[in-house]
């Protein structure tokens, strides 16, 4: 095949090579396997530039789901657990995942019932604003729930103006 596409029928090899060189061009092999083997006339040099430009557009387009985590403790504060779940929820707006991960050190394996109640409270503090991907499982000492964002799951959704005021 030239360059333009138009099939030139069956072309020994350096004829084919001839007719390139005389166009400026490449003998490019597509097919190998093929009976008799096709060949296609084109500047490879550009082909090669357009292909990179193509994948380069390609993965700008694409959106990568961040997974953010958020650790808490079996015993954990209410005030503290709500500054936590506040982060959850601007992940949550940005479009990322959010994992909580319940750390239980030395004998608080023995009261997982504790880690349990917490994530629990998280699921009913995030209703509104997550749907739950993986429910609580344990993964060594440590009890793990992923939620992610409502919607299309890696979707940014808007995330609501914050006013803060100092004093």
């Amino acid at each position: 095949m030239d360059e333009n596409g138009t099939n030139l029928g069956v072309v020994r090899t350096n004829e084919a090579l001839r007719i390139a060189r005389e166009r400026g061009l490449d003998l490019v092999e597509v097919q190998p396997n093929a009976v008799p083997p096709v060949c296609r006339i084109m500047d490879y040099g550009k082909y090669r530039y357009e292909e990179s430009r193509r994948e380069r557009e390609a993965r700008k387009r694409q959106k990568v789901i961040e997974v953010k985590e958020i650790r808490l403790r079996p015993r954990i504060d209410d005030h503290d657990l709500q500054t936590k779940l506040r982060q959850a929820q601007g992940f949550l707006a940005d479009g990322a995942k959010v994992r909580f991960t319940v750390m239980f050190r030395g004998r608080e394996i023995a009261h997982q019932e504790l880690g349990e109640k917490l994530l629990q409270r998280v699921v009913e503090a995030m209703t509104g604003h997550a749907v739950i991907e993986q429910p609580p499982h344990l993964e060594g000492r440590n009890l793990i729930l992923v939620v992610a964002p409502h919607g299309s799951v890696g979707q940014a959704v808007e995330r609501p103006a914050t006013t803060t005021e100092k004093g």
